[in-house]
């Protein structure tokens, strides 16, 4: 028998008891799923950053920590974290990225919200270019920003990408380091944010790099809160530098109804919706990695903990 421990919500565990239940027998695993095993019994942590678990030092038993949510940067740098830890990376969760970053880029590029907001009923009947004369960047290449540069590029949008270390992706044309990011923001007339959270990407996004973005370029980030310099953005904002900025995460969520994103007319907020881990496809991700590790094989989406993700 493995004792496998959900640590997450209780509301949680309502929709993902069935779930992972259901993927452990697929994957022909005799699991006992619980979320009060005593910890010296646990054989593996399902882990989401909101739940009881903070302190891993009484699982003493525990081969691995698999986590729910695409970011880790809330426990990475946790002392007590002594067992491999996996990030989550499936179908659903990237999926409804690529379908959120598209919505929206499509929604600047078409210039929607003139039409759909227009209370003085002006008849513009201007049309948008073709999506092959804009250009797109996409600040992260790792599973979410490949695939959403590639559905972009399949859109026929101008593609381009930036990672730390140099890729090669068909369709996309790639950057890397400094230099390459100041290039890459240079032709973005989007700019869509996909990285983690680390020490080096915070604030990236800062006051020198979106002076770096053409004129009137719009900034759509379903990354991470603190990649952007959020002072810096709202200068850039009100000095038209850029047109707009559409944003599902932030530092502090929910959004304090105080914020001033909140009442800003170039500002779009949605509520850290772009993409969510979903239960079925989350937990077949889960029983894959219980399963290797049994056979003892390599976990998937390890994090590198001195890269911090």
């Amino acid at each position: 028998m493995i004792n496998v421990l959900f640590s997450a919500l209780p509301a949680r565990w309502d929709v993902y008891g069935p779930a992972l239940n259901e993927a452990f027998t697929e994957a022909e695993l005799n699991v006992a799923l619980s979320t009060d095993h005593p910890p010296e019994t646990v054989d593996y942590i399902i882990f989401a950053p909101n739940g009881p678990v903070s302190d891993f030092t009484p699982y003493t038993g525990c081969k691995a920590v698999l986590g729910l949510w695409a970011g880790v940067e809330t426990v990475v740098g946790n002392p007590t974290l002594t067992q491999p830890l996996a990030r989550m990376v499936d179908v659903g969760l990237r999926d409804s990225m690529v379908e959120w970053v598209a919505g929206h880029v499509l929604r600047h590029h078409l210039g929607m919200d003139a039409h759909i907001v227009n209370p003085d009923r002006i008849w513009n009947p201007q049309a948008a270019p073709l999506a092959r004369e804009r250009r797109i960047g996409i600040l992260g290449l790792g599973e979410l920003g490949t695939a959403c540069g590639n559905a972009l590029a399949a859109l026929n949008f101008d593609v381009a990408g930036w990672s730390r270390r140099p890729k090669t992706i068909a369709g996309i044309e790639c950057f890397d380091g400094n230099a390459g990011l100041d290039a890459m923001l240079g032709r973005s007339d989007m700019i869509v944010l996909l990285l983690p959270q680390t020490a080096e990407t915070e604030n990236l996004l800062n006051a020198d790099r979106l002076a770096r973005l053409p004129r009137g370029a719009v900034v759509i980030n379903p990354g991470r809160g603190p990649l952007i310099d959020d002072e810096a953005l709202l200068a850039a904002l009100d000095d038209g530098q850029v047109g707009h900025a559409t944003l599902d995460v932030f530092r502090i969520e929910p959004l304090p109804p105080e914020h001033p994103y909140w009442d800003h007319p170039r500002v779009t907020v949605t509520p850290h919706i772009a993409s969510t881990t979903r239960p079925d496809t989350s937990a077949r991700v889960i029983a894959e990695n219980i399963r290797r590790s049994e056979a003892g094989e390599a976990l998937l989406h390890l994090v590198d903990r001195r890269a911090g993700y």
